[in-house]
This record gives structure tokens, sequence and C-alpha cells, in this order.
């Protein structure tokens, strides 16, 4: 026999069998019960087995110092000469931007072209001719060779010359008056050139001209007719030549636009360029006669050059001697580089307006931003013409192996987040009216997820390896500038403070007794109950 004391605290008390009384509808709920039990420890321990997404929100931790920015934009119509990528951090840290930046040229098709002729750095062309001595005070005692037009004088002049090149510039442009005595040396060369064709004339058929006559005949002899146009003076002619820098030059041949010139403006560059072209478009139309290789020869013997047209076109032979140091490497490394930056004639800008810009950028963990914009050291760039139309064909912050796993479902992400991560991917942005741009706001937030996919061994060196994305909410306006600005197409970028996180989460062993529990009790205890209430109401009846 039990002690007293622990009988006392018995839960489990016992009521003799020959008490108990079995009913039909309490038979009726034990089995109903046990059914319903089944079907809950069937479904509990499904749910013990499997696992389920969790979003959790916390302060972003991430101590990366830098952030990669992935692009690929394409600017619809502005040429890569003066396509410009610029970044702008709260930190004021200057950052290189150019070193994994690729620019191809679009031609009107939107047919990515090979950046080929021009692929230098701004900096490398030369902005005016050292050689040249005399300030434009002086070039101009003896009276303008470089003809100033204007609407009607330029019509007259395509007309009446087969070969005219045109200096579009801006009075306030500070280039443009650094090349002024190298442009006004220029159209004397050409002048010159045609008084030493007209006096071998004279010479050889005994002819005499009177002063008109001999003017006339020089004026007919020019090689080349070297004019300028002051796009502040005619503003409405250099919009209708679709002059969007200064100083530009351009060249018509027989009254049709042929090429702008980009090449280092020196009188001997821009009469080899020239040489070329013509000789380009003598081949094309059977003939033989050059004159503007003879004007080369001119300005050869007025800068006291001894390098000939045809050592400038070929490669310069590499010295013997190897040593960076010497003086012939070095004279062989200018000559060189010069060679490559050299504007060649067979390029035609008409058939390249656009120009597609890829590559990434490592900015600094902190608000900021990068925009496009049309800039150049050698020029200045007319607002009004500046359209930074544009299509995003992707934009994504972070590494790209990452994105190809969440795009092929490897991560622990919902459904749509590869969306997320791209949302501007395909948009196209385009200004209607000039001293427009769209600017873009993008709030970056930090996401990280469980990548399956990721060694161990990668996962050891770095544990946010392969686990880290950033998704993109953005909004776009447009931004209107003044009339002196030059238009840029903006992203401005912000990092958000709170940090998301996925993971899969399963139930715990003892989660999964205390439910098993759960259910035996509460369904006897609710059975009980509904079976005390079904036998009273049964028993009043039978009274």
């Amino acid at each position: 026999m039990a002690p007293r004391g622990l009988s006392s605290l018995d839960m489990y008390r016992k009521v003799p069998a020959d008490l108990l009384e079995g009913t039909k509808s309490g038979s009726f709920l034990s089995y109903a019960a046990i059914f319903i039990m089944v079907t809950l420890f069937y479904l509990e321990t499904a749910a013990f087995f499997s696992s389920k997404m969790v979003t959790d929100l916390a302060l972003d931790s991430n101590r990366d110092p830098r952030l990669r920015v992935n692009f690929n934009i394409t600017m619809m119509d502005l040429k890569c000469d003066y396509a410009v990528i610029d970044v702008v951090s709260v930190l004021g840290v200057d950052q290189n931007v150019t070193q994994h930046v690729t620019k191809f040229q679009i031609d009107a098709e939107g047919v990515r072209q090979r950046f080929h002729g021009r692929n230098k750095k701004q900096d490398d062309v030369i902005m005016h001719d050292e050689l040249v001595s005399e300030s434009l005070e002086e070039l101009h005692e003896n009276g303008e060779d470089a003809i100033s037009l204007d609407d009607r004088t330029l019509k007259f002049a395509q007309n009446e010359n087969e070969f005219l090149f045109v200096d579009f510039y801006a009075s306030w442009c500070s280039h443009c008056r650094d090349l002024a005595p190298t442009w006004e040396t220029l159209g004397e060369v050409m002048t010159d050139s045609a008084i030493y064709k007209v006096d071998e004339h004279m010479e050889e058929h005994g002819h005499e001209y009177s002063d008109e006559e001999y003017e006339e005949a020089v004026k007919l002899a020019l090689p080349v007719l070297i004019a300028k146009i002051d796009c502040v003076t005619h503003p409405a002619l250099c919009q209708t030549q679709n002059i969007r820098a200064y100083p530009s030059l351009r060249l018509f041949v027989d009254g049709e636009f042929k090429a702008d010139y980009r090449g280092h403006r020196t009188v001997l560059e821009m009469t080899n360029w020239l040489a070329g072209m013509e000789e380009a478009h003598k081949k094309e139309l059977g003939e033989d006669a050059l004159k503007i290789g003879d004007a080369h020869e001119v300005a050869r013997e007025r800068m006291d050059v001894e390098e000939t047209r045809d050592e400038m076109n070929q490669p310069p032979r590499r010295p013997d001697t190897r040593d960076p140091k010497s003086a012939e490497e070095q004279e062989w490394i200018e000559k060189m580089n010069r060679y490559r930056s050299r504007h060649r004639p067979e390029w035609r800008d008409e058939d390249h307006p656009g120009c597609q810009i890829s590559g990434f950028l490592m900015v600094d963990r902190a608000p900021g931003n990068f925009h496009i914009k049309a800039q150049s050291l050698g020029h200045d760039i007319a607002p009004h013409m500046a359209n930074v139309s544009h299509e995003v064909h992707h934009l994504s912050f972070g590494d790209p192996s990452v994105h190809n796993s969440i795009k092929r479902g490897d991560t622990v992400t919902p459904d749509g987040f590869y969306e997320t991560t791209r949302p501007m991917d395909g948009n196209v942005y385009v200004t209607q009216n000039v001293h427009e741009a769209h600017h873009h706001y993008l709030k970056v937030v930090t996401t990280d997820f469980d990548n399956p996919s990721i060694n161990q061994r990668y996962s050891q060196r770095n544990p946010n390896y392969g686990r880290r994305a950033y998704q993109i909410l953005q909004s776009s306006q447009v931004s209107y500038y003044r009339n002196d600005m030059v238009p840029e197409a903006k992203f401005t970028y912000d990092l958000s403070p709170i940090a998301i996180s996925f993971r899969m989460s399963s139930r715990r062993w003892y989660d999964y007794l205390t439910s098993l529990m759960a259910i035996i009790g509460g369904m006897f205890t609710v059975v009980g109950m509904l079976e005390s209430g079904v036998y009273a109401v049964a028993s009043k009846k039978r009274r």
C-alpha cells in the first residue's frame, strides 16, 4: 500500500471498471477522434520533415569597402568621342572609372561597330600647333586666308570649291581661341600652295596676269578652301549643321558633308589628313590629279619639318637599342604614339551617331552617383545640341556570377527576385526637348541568402561569397537644365541601412513532440466534453 503522501498527489486516479458504461455515441466519437488524430499526426510529421523560406530584416552589417556597378548602356545620339563617365561620391575619393569601361560605336541602325581609329584617350589630341609662333593679329597683317562664312556664303563656297574645310567655332570657346593661329596658318599654306601652282604655270606657258586675274587664278588653284563660321553669330546655321562641340572641323567635298576631323590640330597632321581624303575621293572618281599633296609639302617647308608624308603614314621603325631611357627609344615612342592616334581618312562619322558603353565601376559603399555626359578635353560642348537619350540594356550591383546563380535557381530566394536586382533592364529613356535629361534614383538594398551550390572551400575563405546580391528600388524623372549647362544622364544611388536575408527554416524536434502531445491531449479533452454534452442531452430525453 502506497504511502498516503504519495497517493494524495496522484493525478491519474482510477475508476472501477464496473462503474464504466459504453455508449454508441461515445464509440462513434472515439473512431472520429482517432481518425482526426492520425490525420494531424501525418500533417505534423510532413511539416517536421519539410522547410520553408523565412525573411529576416536587420541593420546592414556589410563591411565591404567597395561596391561593383555593372552596366551596359547605349547613348542613342552621343558619339563615343564625347561620351564620358564620371563618378561622384560623398567621400570625395578619386576613382578610376575608365579601366573597366569599353565603348562601341553604334551606326544609324543601332548595330555595334568595332571602335577603331579613335580608341584613344581624349588628352592624346594636340590642341594647336606649337610650331606656329605668330599671333593671330600678326597673321592677319597681310589679310585673312581663313575666310569667314555665313548662311549665304557657305552655300556659295560649297558650290564653287571641290574641297571646303570649315572651322565651326564659338567666340567664347578657349580651345577655339588656341586653334585660331593654327587655322589661319593652314589657310596661308593653302594660299601659298596655290600661288606656287599659278607661278609655275606662268613660267611654263609664259602667261602674264593682271592683279585681278592673278588673284582669281590663285582662288581657282586653291587645293582646299579654309573657312570658319562663328556659331555665336550664326546659331541657326550651326544647329542646321548639327554642330555639338566647338571647335568642329568639318570637310565638305563637292558641296556635301564628308567627315569631321578629330586628329591632332597641327598644320602637318591636317594637311596629311586632307591629302588622304583627296586620294580616296579621286580614287572613287577614277581621277589621278592631286593638289593637296603639294600643299602638304608647302606646309613641311613652312614648318621646317623633315618628316615626309609617306613617313607619317608608315609606322616608325624601332631602333636597335631597347633601352627605355635612351633618346632614340623615347623618340620612337613619341612617333609611335602620334602614328597610333592619327586620324585615318576612312573613318566616317555619319555612320556612327551613337555609343554603347559597357563595363563595371568600383565605387565606394556610400551615397553617390555616376553620370554619362558629353565632354571633351579638346572641345567645348554646345549645350543645346547635347542629347543624352539612352537605353539601359543592363544595370545591376554586385558580383555578376551571383546573378547567374540566381537565374539558374541555385539560391534560396523568392520568385521574381532576379528581376528586382535589375529593374531597369530594357528600359528606354528618350528626351523630347533640348536642355533635358533623365535622372534615375536607385535605392540599393543589401540582400543575403543561402546558396547550396557554393563550394565549401570558398565559403570558409569568405562567408558571403556567392550569398549576397543587391535589390534595386528605382524611380526616374526628367530634369531640366539651364541654357548654359550640358545635360547628363545621371544615376544616383543610395544604400539602404536595412538589409534583407532569406533562409530556409525547419521545425525543431521538441516543437514536433510538443505538437503531437497537444494533439492527443486536446483531442481527448474536446471529444470528452462533446461526448458528455451529447450524453446529457440524450439522458434528459429518455426521462
